[in-house]
């Protein structure tokens, strides 16, 4: 299947919005193929507005994030590709959504596609990442 995260950016964008709320997108700027201001890069991540009076010609597309905006007076081109869209959020409440790693997306290490985090005989494994549970 394709990735549901530029559905869910495009969704939460627009509910963001029809809330009179500031939609923000937290950013993974070491992955390959992001263009944005590298001096406002902190900790390998940056936060973005990416509200209509902040940027100009948004599109969210499915395979990337593209606007055009001004830092600091100059104006700019942001290129971001969706899998580095780590969190969109409104900034006035916090409400929003954080993306972890989706099934059969690539590993960051280069290892191959991730699974659920479960091994085969249905136990947990001991890799820290993320697993879902069932809860009754």
């Amino acid at each position: 299947m394709t990735s549901s995260r530029p559905y869910l950016v495009r969704a939460f964008n627009e509910w963001i919005l029809e809330n009179d709320c500031t939609p923000y997108i937290v950013v993974d700027a070491g992955v390959q193929g992001v263009q944005v201001p590298t001096e406002h890069v902190a900790n390998g991540q940056i936060v973005l507005n990416v509200s209509p009076g902040a940027v100009r010609t948004l599109v969210i597309g499915n395979g990337a994030l593209e606007f055009s905006a001004r830092f600091g007076g100059v104006p700019m081109q942001v290129f971001i590709p969706l899998q580095a869209v780590m969190a969109i959020y409104a900034k006035e409440n916090g409400e929003g959504m954080v993306f972890g790693s989706e099934p059969g997306s690539p590993d960051p290490d280069g290892d191959g596609p991730k699974d659920s985090g479960t091994s085969q005989s249905g136990g947990e494994r001991p890799s820290g990442r993320p697993t879902l549970k069932v809860v009754k």
